[in-house]
């Protein structure tokens, strides 16, 4: 195996934990549902290990016949705080920089709530870098099911392949991939999700300067 992947013709990328680090505000989104509930409320390491699925994936087996009002509570709370908790992840911003220097197409695929999405990558003065930005809600079925995949692809023009990249964190990011027909790269050690053995990733880079190392062949 060679030390990097093919070069990519376009990047889909993850969001929490990929590119930015918006846990705390999940967190408090999460525990104000979960305490309404009168269940106990999660650490942050917790709801790092185990926010995987889209919420309309696993509140209803969280919260059952309950699960909208729990719904709008996390959302309420969620409005009050996301924006003021997402923080980009160390490298992250120089990877897309150098992706776009490269003319790679890129987009964000993610299992948060599509308009939370696209308003924190409105914050952070990242939207125009990519050419979609799709989270849950926006295709028939969230991650891993490979529809939200496929529709961002869609919007760039392209169809799914293996010289398309998906970048995640997860096992379930990975999964997604896989499903969809494109080469999984994970970034980081998946320390909060099985570590790396079960990640089932083709590629791994350790962080975002491993990341853009592997673009710089691309030709």
């Amino acid at each position: 195996m060679s030390a990097a992947p093919p070069p990519p013709e376009a990047i889909l990328f993850d969001w929490d934990n990929t590119l930015v680090d918006a846990w705390p505000g999940i967190a408090t989104a999460l525990n104000a549902a979960l305490t309404r509930f009168g269940q106990a409320p999660w650490s942050l390491d917790e709801v790092r290990a185990r926010v995987r699925k889209s919420l309309r994936d696993t509140f209803p087996s969280m919260f059952g016949r309950g699960w909208e009002e729990a719904r709008d509570v996390f959302y309420a709370a969620l409005e009050q705080t996301h924006l003021q908790t997402v923080t980009p992840l160390p490298g992250a911003a120089a990877t897309l920089e150098h992706a776009a220097a490269l003319g790679i197409p890129l987009a964000v695929v993610s299992n948060k709530t599509g308009r939370y999405l696209r308003r924190e990558a409105e914050a952070l003065g990242w939207a125009p870098r990519f050419g979609a930005l799709v989270g849950a809600g926006d295709a028939e079925a969230d991650k891993p099911d490979p529809a939200p995949l496929r529709l961002a692809l869609g919007a760039l023009g392209l169809s799914a392949s293996r010289t398309v990249w998906y970048v995640g964190d997860t096992a379930l990011d990975m999964l997604a991939a896989r499903n969809a027909g494109l080469t999984g790269v994970l970034v980081g050690d998946a320390a909060h999700d099985g570590g790396l053995a079960a990640a089932g990733h083709d590629w791994h880079a350790a962080d975002h300067a491993m990341l853009r190392g592997f673009l710089v062949t691309r030709a």
